[in-house]
């Protein structure tokens, strides 16, 4: 079977083919969450806090100069990047759960007892003693 062939088998089963819907949907929703966070979200919290821009809040480690860029730590954006994460990650649990709760709950095995090997040898360990 040729490398073609066999890449194409791989991807077009079904599994391969809906992990990659998933992750072009979950770019999607981690972009307009992005978006979200930054344009709604964040904007009322900063006007509450005394008219913060959140995207701006950074700590300068060494200043602009001769034409070299200042370095910054840009730690508003990273607060931001935690929101982001924290509302897909509680998205994604409430997906989980709900896929979880359609699920038949499974019947607990019953005991059958002692398997056949074990009962085999209890006869053999029996019939040795006698």
């Amino acid at each position: 079977m040729g490398m073609m062939s066999e890449f194409k088998d791989f991807a077009m089963r079904g599994n391969v083919v809906d992990m990659a819907v998933g992750i072009v949907i979950g770019g999607a929703f981690g972009k307009i969450v992005s978006s979200f966070v930054a344009d709604v979200l964040m904007p009322p919290i900063g006007l509450l806090m005394g008219g913060v821009n959140f995207s701006d809040l950074a700590l300068t480690l060494q200043e602009a100069s001769g034409g070299a860029e200042a370095v910054l730590v840009k730690y508003g954006v990273f607060i931001q990047s935690v929101v982001d994460f924290i509302i897909i990650a509680f998205a994604i649990f409430m997906v989980v759960k709900a896929m979880n709760s359609m699920k038949p709950e499974e019947e607990p095995e019953a005991d059958e007892g002692p398997s056949e090997k074990d009962l085999l040898a209890e006869i053999r360990d029996a019939l040795a003693k006698s």
